[in-house]
């Protein structure tokens, strides 16, 4: 019987991204951990009518939770970015949301860049899952 880590996939791109784009981010962060089941994902609530999220949403079934930017900008994170804090109010997406979502304290997988065919970028970040103390 093979065992499956119950994860959480943070998740930050550029408006317009292609849907495919984000497949390929979500497949080389989760390359190495074997056996997974993506609980949710989750970005900025600025990302909460993006096309191509909620279609990977709906694609996989997953939920799709989003953090407004003064409660991303709460969390530690090891990769902030200043670049990020100017155009979006914080200074973590991907990792902030995926530290959110799982009730993790820390990362499987920290912040990985990853461009598309389409020439967008995404960041993806994943947490191991951990049931809300209220659950």
């Amino acid at each position: 019987m093979t065992l499956t880590t119950p994860v959480v996939i943070g998740i930050g791109c550029q408006r317009g991204t292609a849907l495919e784009t984000l497949e390929g981010a979500i497949a080389e962060a989760l390359r190495g951990l074997g056996a997974v089941e993506v609980r949710c994902i989750a970005s900025h609530a600025r990302k909460a009518d993006e096309p191509a999220l909620l279609a990977l949403a709906e694609r996989h079934g997953w939920p799709f939770l989003t953090y407004p930017a003064e409660q991303l900008d709460a969390v530690g994170v090891p990769n902030p970015s200043m670049r990020v804090a100017e155009e979006v109010g914080t200074a973590s997406v991907c990792e902030a949301a995926a530290l959110l979502a799982s009730n993790a304290s820390q990362l499987l997988v920290e912040k990985l860049r990853h461009i598309g065919p389409d020439g967008k970028g995404a960041t993806i970040a994943v947490a191991r899952w951990h049931p809300s103390k209220t659950d």
